[in-house]
């Protein structure tokens, strides 16, 4: 409630709730001294004889609500709620997250920094450390990737061993405290490409993989992407790590359908993977990569120099 971009949102809020609470005082000492003849009706009838009575209220009602009205002017004296007032206690939920977080680093910070001294093959062999890093991959990276890390589309599979920014520790850290940020530019916009040139490409691009592809279209497909394509994907189609995908595996992030890769081609692709290094901390990071390049797809050297890009966890796929 204290974050308001100008003093009269405020002022407002506090109004509001003030003349609310002595409202409902004013309305029910109103109500309290009408005059009213117990026995008598109002004049309202349902079902033939169901009458509504004129009957005071009772006392033991009107006095809880009279305490109701107390403790609600009692509450907002010592805790937020009337704009910016903080109140008399000071509370406030980012206070009470700060010092819970305080506590449990006091708990487990040394369990963190133990690992954190430790090499990423050794914690990732650690079952108390997988256990921790399973907990924090379910929390931070499950939604994208699943609970398995077995991905879904637009998001990569974590558990096998095609990585578009390398599946080394060191990589596979910087994809997760830096973040990633991956682009393929579209090529369905004049002078590029025409609708018949990339449906072309995108049977040549099938037939790399292995997959059904028009034989007359795919080689047509060939010579436009060496001009097209093959300053990202190389004139191999093989990609390069940190820069563009491997067209020739059977690795489809987005589907190896021609009406998908004929979508990819034409609309392009761009994915983000957030940097978790800043809110999550280098020794949960450390953990955390652990627990990734234990599901069996990490490596232990880069297969190609990395460069200075997006991310493997996150990045989009021609393919």
């Amino acid at each position: 409630m204290s974050d308001f971009v100008s003093g009269f949102w405020s002022i407002y809020v506090t109004g509001i709730s003030l003349v609310s609470i002595v409202g409902c005082g004013v309305f029910l000492w109103m109500q309290s001294t009408a005059k009213q003849a117990e026995g008598q009706t109002t004049g309202h009838v349902w079902d033939e004889t169901l009458e509504e009575f004129n009957n005071p209220l009772p006392n033991w009602w009107r006095w809880l609500f009279y305490m109701t009205i107390a403790f609600s002017l009692f509450y907002l004296a010592m805790y937020p709620g009337l704009g910016s007032f903080a109140g008399q206690y000071k509370w406030s939920s980012a206070g009470e997250y700060e010092s819970e977080m305080k506590k449990a680093d006091a708990q487990y910070g040394p369990i963190f920094q133990k690992f954190l001294q430790q090499d990423v093959r050794t914690v990732a062999a650690n079952a108390e450390a997988r256990e921790m890093g399973q907990r924090l991959f379910v929390t931070y990276c499950a939604q994208c990737h699943g609970a398995d890390a077995n991905g879904q589309k637009g998001f990569p599979n974590l558990t096998d061993n095609d990585w578009l920014f390398g599946g080394t520790p060191e990589q596979i850290k910087e994809s997760i405290a830096k973040g990633r940020d991956a682009m393929m530019p579209a090529k369905g916009v004049k002078p590029d490409m025409d609708a018949e040139q990339i449906k072309d490409v995108a049977n040549y691009v099938r037939s790399l993989s292995g997959l059904a592809a028009d034989s007359i279209r795919a080689q047509r497909g060939k010579e436009v992407f060496g001009t097209a394509c093959a300053a990202c994907h190389g004139p191999d189609g093989k990609g390069a790590i940190g820069l563009a995908p491997n067209l020739t595996d059977k690795v489809w992030l987005y589907g190896s359908s021609e009406a998908t890769i004929t979508e990819t081609i034409t609309k392009g692709r761009a994915n983000h993977m957030p940097a978790f290094g800043e809110f999550l901390g280098e020794a949960k990071v450390h953990l955390l990569t652990a627990y990734v390049y234990g599901l069996g797809g990490g490596v232990a050297e880069p297969s190609a120099p990395s460069v200075a890009a997006p991310a493997d966890v996150a990045a989009p796929n021609a393919q």
